[in-house]
This record gives structure tokens, sequence and C-alpha cells, in this order.
């Protein structure tokens, strides 16, 4: 879970009491969250973007496994050859999507920086 930075700014003032007495008093001020850094930004974008392709990645090797490509890589070739099929499916799958996939991970960072933005929003409030 990301921790949202706030600023906490403190003000010291001095109030006369009826009576002339003089106290002291601090009132303290919470804003937030704070601006990121341009750099921590950056990271955090490149981060969403990482986490989409995954999911797309995961999601196209599904589709391959259901698509049937898994049981005719094996065929009869027994343990071994699921084992190795199940892999080459993933390795496929992550190859369709570092060539582009099929554009669900741009879909999918959209969705996960509005849903950051909103829970951003939602917090300072």
């Amino acid at each position: 879970m990301t921790e949202i930075p706030y600023q906490l700014f403190a003000t010291k003032t001095d109030r006369r009491l009826p009576g002339g007495q003089m106290i002291e008093a601090t009132s303290r001020t919470i804003s937030g969250p704070a601006q990121p850094s341009a750099e921590t930004q950056s990271q955090r974008t490149e981060q969403l973007m990482a986490t989409a392709r995954e999911f797309e990645a995961v999601f196209v090797g599904q589709m391959l496994n259901y698509s049937g490509l898994t049981d005719a890589i094996s065929g009869d070739s027994g343990f071994g050859g699921d084992a190795f099929s199940s892999m080459l499916t993933e390795q496929y799958a992550s190859e369709l999507i570092e060539n582009g996939g099929f554009g669900l991970a741009e879909d999918i960072y959209q969705q996960l920086l509005q849903k950051e933005k909103n829970n951003a929003t939602d917090a300072a409030y």
C-alpha cells in the first residue's frame, strides 16, 4: 500500500484572556496530500504501466491456455510435456505483449491511473 504524505503546519499565537492574562495557543493544520515530486510521480506511472502489462500478459496466457494451445503443444508427452507447454504458453503471451499485445495494457493503465487520482482526491477530503 502506498503511503500518501501529508504536511502538518503548526501556528503559535499569543492570546489575551479577559482580565489581561496572556496565554500561548498552538493550532495545528493538516494539509495534504503533499504533492509528490516529479521523479516519484514518474516512477509511479512506470510502475502502473508495468502492472498493466503484467496483467495483460496473464490474461493473454489464460486465453491461450483455454484456446487449446497448451494441449496442442504437449500432445501425448506426459507430465513433462504439460509443464513445458505451460511455460511455453506463458512465454508466447509475454512475447505477444512485448510486441504490442492487444492494447489492453494501455486501457488498464488508464483505469489504474484514474483510480489512483480518485483515491488521492478522496484522501484530501
